[in-house]
């Protein structure tokens, strides 16, 4: 065994398996210790805004080959580059002196610092803010932009973090896997590296230490890296990935406990091209349409014809399968041009979601008089539910308004814990609730969920966030309305036993995790999910709960993650 030969670990975010050579991405170039300052203010900006211009030009170009999926993604940062109030953050730079590389650095990381305080939504653009960044100082400082080389052949990629332009353009036929040294498991990288199936773990310390070209082992549902692995290792990894394939292979259609109760199996998708890719598949619908796309990035709300069109488009994909859509959740931490309510103390538990349709009654009222119309048009199965309800009077509220206008399914978001905790009077003003367990985990552990260094208490196993869903599902159990997981969590075939056993009754993910929790739900009664669920909960921390609730589970689950 040579002298590389470790095991490195890691936050598993995609599972499967993958063996190949590690090609570790360009590091982003970083502003000369000794560059020289800036005398002419003018002159520089104009070089700034020309190669800021360059750059979006050329995350656009990419746009104009990409698919329907990594379409958005560059354009979004195409957008970004021509912020001019980017270009004015620079150019405040640039007049106290400081070198033309080092005011861009310097700019973009003041814009973070404040995207990071806002949380939610905007806390995700720093990774798009940074990528801008490095790719406007890499051409002024005449070197090629950073990013993933092209791949000549099958390989395992590593960085710091991978960029959302960047993701968005990896193909599963040259990249095997991606291992991050940041990141955490909500990030951008890991929700796209789920959505592609290709294997990916963050949080890994160590990775980019590993020499250009290693062989590499990783397991993306532990977590588990093996560098220089032996012939033996790398067999047993295929004979997993082999044995994954067969029980993978073995279920379709409904998802079901194995004595035949049923758990709604959904797909997240957040555009109408993702609608067409997610109707293609072994799916019983969208448990999570995020409506929010058609708003951001505008300087006016789209019109109700606007809305209507893509409504329409959704509903036509899927047929007679649910389609649930979440009214706009924008506000504090996703600010609107066109819905601005002012600076706030604490935006990232602001004026959102509901909060904002409270005030801006005229959005909210146009967004469901599009769903009304693109139901109308194509008698599809249409629910629809508020984000950031805490009360049941807001609860009651927004029923009123949806229940006016004709619409036949209403609903809320619970990832409020205050939501959780009285679920049975919010419940009893709606028809069904879906649990956000990204934000519900972050609001009951009071820990930022783009913190990667926070992730274990953000980690989905926390014993108290089971409790939270324990208490949602129990006023669910008691009025007779659903409650489904919608979050990051219903895409864990483990975690997925758990949710059943504590009353959810349906799960919606991204479309490639599908196929597992299907699987995994298939293996298991419904009282041995309630088992594992009692387990769960009773243990101490997160790494107990899944390690008990494995050592109860079909041995082949250990294949599954």
């Amino acid at each position: 065994m040579s002298d590389l030969h470790s095991t490195l670990t890691g936050i598993g975010v995609s599972a499967g398996v993958a063996v190949g050579p590690l090609v570790i991405v360009n590091p982003p170039p970083t502003p000369p210790a000794d560059e020289a300052p800036t005398t002419d203010a003018a002159a520089a900006s104009t070089q700034v805004r020309d190669t800021l211009k360059a750059v979006a030009d050329g995350l656009l170009a990419k746009a104009a080959n990409a698919d329907a999926h990594a379409k958005p993604i560059l354009e979004a940062g195409a957008m970004m580059a021509g912020d001019p109030g980017l270009a004015g953050a620079i150019d405040t730079q640039l007049q106290t002196g400081k070198g033309i590389t080092r005011a861009v650095s310097d700019a973009v990381d003041e814009y973070c610092a404040m995207f990071e305080s806002l949380g939610g939504y905007m806390a995700e653009r720093v990774t798009d803010l940074r990528d801008v960044r490095d790719r406007t100082v890499a051409r002024l400082l005449g070197k090629p932009e950073p990013g993933v080389p092209t791949l000549t052949a099958p390989s395992v990629l590593a960085a710091i973090d991978l960029a959302p332009a960047e993701t968005a353009t990896l193909s599963t036929e040259t990249c095997l896997g991606i291992i991050t040294s940041a990141g955490g498991p909500t990030s951008h990288t890991a929700i796209l590296a789920a959505q592609l199936g290709i294997p990916a773990i963050v949080q890994a310390a160590g990775i980019l230490d590993v020499p250009f070209g290693t062989s590499v082992a990783l397991d993306g549902g532990v977590g588990e890296i093996i560098v220089d692995p032996s012939d033996e290792e790398k067999q047993s990894l295929q004979d997993r990935k082999a044995r994954r394939e067969k029980a993978l292979a073995a279920g379709s259609g409904k998802g079901t406990t194995k004595d035949g109760h049923p758990i709604q199996l959904l797909a997240n998708i957040g555009t109408a091209a993702d609608a067409h890719k997610a109707a293609a598949m072994d799916v019983e619908g969208v448990g999570l349409f995020r409506s929010e796309f058609l708003f951001l990035d505008r300087d006016t709300a789209p019109t109700v014809d606007e809305q209507t069109a893509t409504y329409t488009e959704v509903l036509e994909a899927f047929g007679d399968r649910k389609v649930v859509v979440r009214t706009l959740d924008a506000g504090a931490d996703k600010p609107l041009a066109f819905a601005d309510l002012g600076e706030e103390e604490n935006p990232a538990l602001g004026r959102r979601g509901i909060r904002l349709s409270a005030v801006r009654t005229d959005l909210l009222d146009d967004q469901l008089q599009a769903l009304y119309n693109a139901w109308k048009a194509t008698n599809g199965n249409l629910w629809v539910m508020a984000p950031m309800i805490a009360t049941r009077q807001e609860a009651a509220w927004f029923a009123e308004r949806v229940r006016a206008i004709g619409l036949p399914k209403v609903g809320v978001m619970i990832e409020v814990p205050a939501a959780a905790l009285r679920s049975f009077d919010v419940l009893s003003e709606v028809d069904f609730a879906s649990l956000g367990t990204n934000d519900l985990g972050q609001y009951t552990m009071a820990a930022d969920r783009m913190q990667g260094e926070l992730s274990v208490l953000l980690d989905r196993w926390q014993p108290a966030l089971l409790d939270i869903i324990y208490y949602a599902c129990d006023g669910g159990a008691k009025t007779g309305h659903p409650v489904g997981v919608c979050g990051e969590a219903g895409g864990d075939p483990l975690l997925a036993l758990v949710l059943a056993g504590l009353g959810v009754s349906s799960l919606s993910m991204a479309a490639s995790k599908v196929r597992a929790v299907r699987t995994a739900l298939a293996l298991h009664d419904l009282p041995q999910c309630q088992q594992m669920a009692a387990a769960a909960r009773a243990s101490v921390g997160p790494q107990e709960a899944r390690e008990v609730v494995l050592s109860m589970a079909d041995p082949i689950m250990r294949d599954l993650l």
